[in-house]
């Protein structure tokens, strides 16, 4: 430990320490806009400079150590007018449509501008003109908006492990773009969005169903069927103030019923569907010599990564569809049919926390007939803005449950918001298949937390199995390169694309802070904790599916609905 001074005050700080973290473990905030937590730091945007006795000029306090004697102060009338001129300078390229962006009121450079006290155009000149892209299903780049603090560039890189966009050009011509500069939609995206999540303006946005779903809704020949995730419920409320991890799953269903969708299902109720078969097909690889690893296949933005990067691994991966898509194909085949309802009349939207659910909707293997499973994919976000549009006040509204159905569901289906739990309660039920007996403790303590890769061997029957979950494809990798060069004590592997989970998915409220992501996470443990009902296996729903529709799982009729195929995909390199 060394003692500094910050503002002529005296602080105890680790030796080597970066000042930027001191201050905020002491409460002092300085602006920043480069930034990445758990990140080599990279000095980019000075935002963060603060003035140091002794040292020549200013210093980036995000990549500057401390010492021993250090006198720092973070607020001089230098610092903040260094600070006011970059943000000058960046508006001074920016364009002035704040009226219209996705970003008004929750834009960093807006913020910025109006915490420094930016009033007018001190700096003029022509500005950069770039297209938009618009080639992605679920990302749209808006160049002539960003800063090139390179938030977005990194976290593709060194979270995703996946280097879809980089820098290209040099001085006041350098910008953010793919290889050779082509349509993300040629690129190695995998269309995760977590580009979106960092970035600090709207140079990267959703691409937006909200039209398709509002003229669904007006439309009164459509029969408009709406599913949310399991993550949405305790991630919603913070659009509206609430206090992270709150549940609203029961304000949600009553929004979504005064939004004007016909009917409101449980995506959690179709996550126990997916843990039936994709718990049975382990089960059957066991016995039967299936390629083990098993990987789970829930997550489209690893689907993807797979194709494109490891496509050797295709066999691996479960042959179950995700559960937006199960519940999809479920509603237009046995809910029509048991409605008597003409299955082109349905509109299927999905609320989901992943802008990669966009691109997965409009797989052609996910149609049948030409007529897709899933019509429109709503982000979190999204469904904040339709809520906001109509009006609507959740903290007035009574709570009411999902229709049955498919409003039932498990806790199980529940922690599939989380990394781990997709394998936890895929646990649960193969310790059933496996035994004839329940798991008897359901809680999986090594497969929980925000931990990259968690790993655990245990004992279910004759079987001794590994598993693994991991979030954050960078860390999926990793795993996936040590049993390339021969690792062989895992059987079944669960990757999230996302670092956490659903819970920081790409469409969820703007957020990096692990406390949130911790609130979030601990919100669906305790719902798991308080259910009744705990296995996939136990949903009297699920059950009575099977027996008037799909047979059992691994049925032909399940194999037509709920699996599908996967195949390798060329990227430009």
């Amino acid at each position: 430990m060394v003692t500094i001074e910050i503002n002529n005050r005296q602080v105890k700080a680790q030796n080597g320490e970066y000042i930027l973290n001191v201050l905020k473990r002491e409460g002092i905030r300085v602006p920043t806009l480069c930034h990445l937590p758990d990140l080599f730091p990279s000095g980019a945007c000075r935002l963060c400079v603060v003035e140091v006795e002794g040292v020549p000029g200013l210093v980036p306090s995000c990549a500057f150590p401390v010492s021993e004697g250090m006198k720092i102060k973070t607020h001089s009338p230098r610092a903040i007018r260094a600070r006011k001129t970059i943000v000058e300078l960046l508006c001074a390229n920016h364009p002035d449509d704040c009226l219209y962006c996705v970003r008004n009121g929750n834009c960093e450079l807006q913020r910025l501008a109006e915490e420094l006290g930016v009033r007018e155009r001190r700096y003029s000149g022509a500005k950069n003109e770039y297209k938009i892209d618009t080639s992605s299903p679920s990302i749209v780049r808006d160049p002539s908006k960003c800063i090139l603090c390179g938030k977005c560039v990194r976290v593709c890189e060194e979270i995703q492990g996946v280097s879809a966009i980089d820098f290209i050009g040099r001085g006041s011509r350098a910008y953010i773009g793919t290889a050779f500069d082509e349509g993300l939609n040629i690129s190695s995206c995998i269309n995760c969005g977590q580009c979106i999540t960092v970035c600090p303006t709207g140079a990267l946005r959703e691409q937006s169903n909200l039209k398709e779903v509002v003229d669904a809704l007006n439309n009164p020949q459509k029969i408009v069927i709406v599913q949310h995730a399991p993550s949405i419920s305790v991630t919603l409320g913070e659009e509206f103030q609430l206090k992270p991890g709150t549940d609203v799953i029961g304000i949600m269903n009553a929004a979504l019923r005064r939004l004007g969708f016909d009917r409101v299902f449980d995506t959690a109720f179709s996550a126990d569907l997916t843990i039936m078969e994709e718990a049975a097909e382990l089960v059957h690889r066991l016995k039967n010599g299936g390629p083990l690893p098993m990987m789970t296949s829930c997550s489209p933005g690893w689907i993807k990564f797979v194709e494109e990067f490891y496509p050797d691994f295709i066999g691996n991966l479960s042959t179950c569809r995700s559960p937006q898509q199960m519940l999809g194909a479920v509603i237009k085949s046995y809910y029509a049919e048991k409605q008597q309802i003409d299955a082109a009349h349905i509109f299927n939207v999905a609320i989901m926390p992943c802008t990669a659910k966009k691109f997965e909707a409009e797989r052609p293997e996910l149609s049948r007939n030409g007529r897709p499973d899933i019509d429109a994919v709503l982000t979190t976000r999204e469904l904040a803005r339709l809520i906001r549009m109509r009006g609507l006040d959740l903290r007035e509204l009574e709570p009411e449950g999902a229709d049955t159905p498919f409003g039932e569901r498990s806790s199980a289906g529940k922690l599939f918001g989380v990394s781990g739990g997709v394998m936890e309660a895929a646990i649960r039920t193969a310790h059933y298949y496996l035994t004839g007996s329940e798991l008897p403790l359901v809680k999986v303590q090594e497969l929980r937390g925000l931990s990259g890769i968690k790993e655990m061997h245990l004992q279910i029957g004759d079987y001794k199995l590994g598993v693994a979950a991991v979030s954050g494809l960078a860390n999926a990798r990793k795993l996936l390169e040590q049993i390339k060069n021969g690792r062989k004590d895992l059987h079944f592997i669960e990757v999230m694309t996302c670092p956490g989970g659903c819970i920081a998915g790409g469409g969820q409220p703007f957020t990096t802070n692990q406390e949130i992501l911790k609130a979030r996470m601990k919100a669906l443990y305790e719902i798991d904790r308080d259910a009744l009902v705990r296995t996939a296996h136990g949903n009297r729903y699920i059950q009575r599916l099977y027996q008037e529709y799909l047979g059992e799982p691994l049925s032909a009729t399940s194999h037509e609905l709920l699996h599908t195929h996967y195949f390798e995909r060329k990227v430009l390199k």
